[in-house]
């Protein structure tokens, strides 16, 4: 029974993990941890992107049939005179608001003061509520300014193939007080920025009631998340105060410059943003895109036809 006992115990005794052998599965755990992650954040940035891809779709849907049931696409602004500035002040409706019954929105539309203008207090239970459909599921900020309570939109309309002001002689679609049909586009719908990403001004009291550069961009640049430079690329219209060709600047608004609007930007990997066309159709447009194509993007009657992006 002392032999049999002894055999025993030896043989439970060699059954379990040696330390070098625990220390050997742990590192294979590791390895595969270290191979599944990067698999899941695709994954996910791709559940993301399909669903910013909804987003855009949504909101050019509005925007096609607000164009079929008054003829013509709402303005991007709204306000007596222009050029419109970055401030709080004035009229400057935008034209997110101007589709929100076709956002099934009417409740908000028609709590809506347009007259009193897109900063009155009136509006502001409007203009603090953060609408789902126009925040990309990538933007990591606020949804609203904690000290405005406005609140942001990561989406805007096309104004413009250049850095200039928005004001009432833009080449876009959506601009101040316009009203372009869709015979106005020489070019082609289907070759015509309407609508895209943008990166939101996270200290901004504009909003996205307002018809500003909160609402509204160009295609003149490339804008990137704040805490990476972009570079302002070839035959950007220069005003004197704009950057050069090559030169870093910050995505944020130059300071003192209270007409400055900036072009489209995203929070996803690569910097894609999805952009929707005057057709209805949702494409992706990548950083690296000619800047000659990107300005043919935004201009809807310059009787040229973009190439491949």
């Amino acid at each position: 029974m002392t032999i049999s006992t002894s055999m025993r115990n030896k043989r439970t005794a060699s059954s379990g993990f040696t330390l070098v052998e625990l220390l050997v599965v742990i590192a294979i755990i590791g390895v595969l941890v270290s191979l599944l992650l990067p698999a899941v954040q695709a994954s996910r940035e791709a559940a993301r992107r399909c669903s910013c891809i909804n987003n855009v779709m949504q909101l050019n849907l509005a925007l096609q049939n607000y164009e079929f049931a008054h003829e013509s696409f709402p303005a991007g602004s709204i306000n007596p005179t222009g050029p419109i500035r970055n401030i709080p002040e004035g009229q400057d409706v935008g034209w997110i608001v101007q589709t929100l019954p076709y956002l099934e929105q009417n409740a908000m539309w028609r709590s809506f003061d347009q007259a009193a203008g897109a900063f009155a207090e009136v509006n502001e239970p409007v203009s603090s509520h953060p609408l789902e459909v126009l925040i990309c599921p990538s933007y990591p900020g606020n949804r609203t300014n904690p000290e405005s309570t406005v609140a942001y939109s990561t989406y805007s309309g096309c104004y413009n193939d250049a850095e200039q002001p928005i004001d009432v002689k833009n080449t876009g679609v959506l601009f101040l007080n316009s009203a372009i049909r869709f015979g106005d586009i020489y070019d082609g719908s289907s070759n015509t920025l309407l609508l895209s990403e943008s990166i939101p001004d996270e200290e901004s009291e504009l909003g996205w009631v307002s018809g500003t550069r909160a609402t509204l961009r160009n295609t003149s640049v490339f804008e990137r998340p704040y805490s990476q430079p972009r570079l302002a690329p070839a035959n950007v219209v220069n005003d004197g105060e704009m950057p050069v060709e090559g030169e870093e600047t910050s995505a944020e608004e130059p300071e003192g410059n209270d007409l400055f609007v900036g072009g489209f930007g995203s929070f996803h990997s690569g910097d894609m943003i999805n952009a929707g066309m005057a057709d209805g159709s949702v494409r992706p447009i990548a950083p690296s895109i000619d800047p000659a194509i990107l300005r043919q993007l935004g201009n809807r009657a310059d009787k040229t036809i973009p190439g491949d992006f």
